[in-house]
């Protein structure tokens, strides 16, 4: 369990709130209170987490942690993009709060796969 933080490992932490704060309108509209009462409670953890994360990062990871958001908001942005294109195409719209939460979850995981094909520290 000796792991070291890495900005990698953050800026996914990051795009995890990001996307349980995305499913929050879905599961509020879909009346899906269990569910929507455990995100808020997992919410703080996976920040505290993170700022925990951001707080052992040397200055060296502190430094490339910038870029590595800007991917993160790329990929997002990606995935709505794309999740758009997949509801337009192949099913009827099911309102703003499903393509959200699918969005960014296909988001999350577009920047996964490029941190695991071509992580910062090689570029």
């Amino acid at each position: 369990m000796g792991a070291r933080p890495t900005p990698e490992r953050l800026s996914l932490l990051v795009g995890l709130v990001v996307v349980m704060l995305a499913t929050l309108p879905r599961y509020l509209v879909g009346d899906h209170g269990n569910r929507f009462n455990l995100m808020l409670m997992a919410l703080p953890l996976v920040g505290l987490v993170a700022v925990l994360q951001w707080r052992l990062l040397d200055s060296a990871g502190r430094s490339g942690l910038p870029r590595l958001l800007g991917r993160l908001g790329l990929c997002l942005l990606a995935g709505l993009a794309g999740m758009g294109a997949w509801h337009g195409l192949f099913s009827d719209f099911v309102g703003w709060e499903l393509w959200v939460s699918h969005g960014a979850t296909l988001g999350l995981l577009l920047h996964a796969i490029t941190l695991w094909v071509r992580p910062l520290s090689q570029e």
